[in-house]
């Protein structure tokens, strides 16, 4: 039937390409890269501009892609570094309660993610129909560490960038 991948494949894909418009385009809200950027600047994301639009480009392509079910394991793994990377640099601190600004949200992102990643994308979705699912425990394992991975290297790589001189 496939009707419960389709529908989380719907409802989070969409809303993460949203997500992702927001920092891009200011849409729905947003700040755009302007505010997103300089934000980002702030949580040692720099430079913060082109954060913004890595982040932005990873929601919106990782969100396009789940709700396609086109290449789901990549889809997990984009839209996961960038929760990941959020619940690191945000709300960690914080705790798990979102009502507190915590991490809780990004927990739930994550567990969904995981479980699209091993159940696949279901038989109403592109890679069923090109014959191309790639689905299962090591399938979602090694998207949320390519993910984990993504998420310490934009860290890395703004904290390097925010030890040279800014002109």
């Amino acid at each position: 039937m496939g009707l419960p991948q389709l529908v989380v494949r719907l409802v989070v894909g969409v809303l993460m390409i949203g997500h992702g418009l927001q920092k891009l385009f200011g849409w729905f809200g947003g700040h755009g890269l302007e505010g997103t950027g300089q934000f980002f600047d702030s949580l040692g994301l720099r430079p913060g501009k082109q954060a913004a639009v890595a982040a932005g480009a990873a929601e919106v392509g990782g969100g396009a892609l789940l709700t396609l079910g086109l290449a789901t394991p990549l889809a997990v793994a984009s839209l996961a570094g960038a929760v990941i990377t959020g619940a690191r640099t945000v709300h960690l601190k914080n705790g798990p309660w979102a009502t507190e600004g915590g991490y809780e949200y990004n927990l739930v992102l994550l567990a969904t993610l995981f479980a699209l990643a091993q159940t696949g994308p279901g038989p109403v979705s592109v890679d069923a129909a090109r014959g191309t699912v790639r689905k299962g425990f090591l399938w979602a394992l090694l998207a949320l560490a390519a993910g984990t991975a993504g998420s310490f290297a934009a860290t890395a790589i703004g904290a390097r960038s925010s030890d040279e001189p800014q002109i």
